[in-house]
């Protein structure tokens, strides 16, 4: 049966996975489809929407959906988005589309509260808010360029470089250097050059942020206080995007790759410095998919019964995506 008409689609694309979810107007799953990452700062936006291409034909939709709301990583500034939404428009696969930062996922899919802000800590790190009365706010989140710190790869390069100072004298002793070796199979040194000369990706050093985390839990000074450093940059982005929604109170939920599992020395520190910055921020962990948030966005769009978000959510939980040949 040909898929397309009363049908919304949601996408959420991200560094390491781009999935696709088609639900119709009642919340009724039609089809759950995942492929290869879809970064448009990575393969440029006609690769995101090639990446996209192949996931709507492989859910079989064969005729526009009603409404789409793509959530893609790389759509950080005005630029980015309209490029994005040509890119998207072209395809062909929806009547009407809205194009966002992925993180608006996480936060869509973590709380129905006006009053929210959500941070995304994966291979990058993010924060986007909403408020009563349609506020938003949203952050270009380019990095350092932009005083932003964190997500598993810069995580990872600062436990390298402390590793390195660990190892000769500059810094203080720590177990990272055991942790690149049994990972890596060299020492810090020999990543170190790996790395400037370009033998091993950069974006390889985020693999380091499960050993790190676990040497911090387990009392390396270094690897905790690494933790610390990353717990309390998520609680800044929390308060920022408070303040700027100049709400004192808020749902703050907390997903990504290194916050998804909402347990461990990460969670934990991070609850802590929450508590400390933004004692108005109620900690909301989330495990959901955030392509979930981007069909409930589609139903929003449309001004759907809450009685169709319940059935998409119950719909959604336990169900396991199609995977994309390509992938």
């Amino acid at each position: 049966m040909a898929l397309g008409r009363g049908l919304v689609l949601g996408a959420d694309g991200g560094n390491s996975k781009t999935e696709l979810l088609v639900a119709t107007r009642d919340g009724e799953v039609a089809a759950y489809v995942r492929g290869p990452g879809s970064n448009s700062h990575a393969i440029g936006a006609a690769g995101t929407a090639a990446v996209l291409g192949r996931l709507v034909a492989r859910a079989g939709l064969d005729e526009p959906a009603e409404m789409g709301v793509f959530h893609l990583c790389g759509a950080d500034v005005p630029s980015d988005v309209a490029e994005l939404e040509d890119a998207v428009g072209r395809g062909g696969w929806v009547d009407r589309a809205v194009v966002e930062n992925d993180t608006f996922a996480l936060l869509r899919v973590g709380t129905d509260a006006e009053d929210a802000v959500a941070v995304v800590c994966g291979a990058g790190i993010n924060c986007v808010g909403r408020a009563t009365g349609g506020r938003i706010v949203r952050y270009p989140a380019l990095g350092w360029e932009t005083g932003d710190w964190g997500g598993s790869e810069p995580f990872g390069r600062e436990a390298v470089h402390l590793a390195a100072r660990g190892d000769d004298g500059r810094g203080e002793p720590t177990r990272l250097g055991e942790a690149i070796v049994e990972h890596f199979g060299l020492t810090v040194a020999e990543l170190g050059e790996a790395v400037h000369y370009k033998r091993l990706g950069e974006a390889r050093l985020g693999e380091l942020e499960p050993f790190v985390v676990q040497l911090g839990a387990e009392g390396d000074a270094v690897a905790r206080g690494l933790v610390g450093r990353l717990a309390t940059e998520i609680a800044l982005l929390a308060r920022r995007a408070m303040r700027d929604l100049e709400v004192t109170e808020a749902d703050a939920v907390l997903g990504g790759g290194m916050l998804g599992a909402g347990e461990g020395l990460l969670c934990e520190l991070t609850l802590a410095r929450l508590a400390e910055l933004a004692p108005g921020a109620c900690p909301v962990p989330s495990t959901a998919a955030p392509v979930l948030g981007s069909a409930l966005a589609a139903l929003d769009e449309l001004a759907a019964p809450p009685s169709a978000h319940e059935r998409l959510r119950a719909a959604f939980d336990g169900l396991v995506p199609v995977e994309a040949d390509d992938r």
